[in-house]
């Protein structure tokens, strides 16, 4: 079957200025279903911005954002969130809730909560569902609290996943494991993922495809061996050197 010529995400010229301060600058990128996109960049480069735009947590002011072609800009925002599956760096986990209940999220709000579906998605992840469905969040590690969030993205078959930095708060050890289980996860279900990551490392294990930003713009795309590889972009050759990767 021909792959589908339309991109899953893709922004087109975005722009979004905070005061004075240019966050992205006029940006245009796509990413294909299936595909995992990692942002990479120094801070203040403008990948969360970016990233947010999917969701409405951002709204440009000016280009165009859209899923399967169609703008997301003028739609409901709450539905649109409700679309895709967000992961934040603190996993955003409620703690009064049990992990069961805090992964059902989304699915009680859509009227359609699916307790086979919750307890999949914890297998998925590589929770035990008799374990911990109904432990609490503050009786977690970080690495089980990343998990759970992570099932909680997945648990409504989202559009796609977005994730902001969500292993960068994790222990080397476990950071591996758990960007380890997201691979295999979003490549086995074809899941399309755009992560925001500092990490050169962290983006060669986890995505097919990285997106490097500086001061607000896009300035270059490829796989980590053909950025590796690549004398065209002085700066992107700067941070796999910084990161000791190259």
């Amino acid at each position: 079957m021909p792959e589908n010529p339309i991109p899953h995400l893709e922004v087109r010229s975005v722009r979004k200025a905070f005061r004075a301060v240019v966050a992205v600058d006029g940006i245009d990128l796509a990413v294909r279903r299936g595909e995992c996109v990692a942002l990479v960049g120094e801070s203040g480069s403008g990948k969360t911005t970016l990233l947010r735009m999917f969701n409405q947590l951002v709204t440009p002011d000016a280009g165009e954002v859209l899923l399967d072609g169609r703008s997301l800009v003028d739609r409901d925002a709450i539905e649109v969130r409700r679309g895709f599956g967000y992961v934040p760096q603190q996993g955003g986990l409620l703690p009064h809730w049990t992990v069961a209940r805090n992964v059902g999220l989304v699915p009680r709000l859509l009227g359609r909560e699916d307790r086979d579906a919750i307890r999949r998605r914890l297998s998925q992840v590589g929770l035990d569902p008799e374990e911990f469905a109904d432990r609490w969040p503050r009786t977690l590690s970080g690495g089980q609290r990343q998990r759970v969030a992570l099932a909680r993205a997945l648990v409504h078959e989202p559009a796609a996943l977005l994730l902001d930095e969500p292993f960068g708060a994790l222990d080397a050890l476990t950071r591996a494991e758990v960007q380890r289980t997201f691979r295999e996860l979003v490549t086995s279900q074809a899941i399309t993922a755009l992560l925001v990551t500092h990490d050169l490392e962290e983006a060669r294990r986890v995505a097919d495809r990285i997106a490097v930003l500086r001061e607000g713009r896009l300035v270059a795309t490829g796989s980590f061996e053909e950025l590796a590889g690549s004398a065209g972009e002085p700066y992107v050759g700067q941070l796999f050197e910084r990161a000791g990767v190259r």
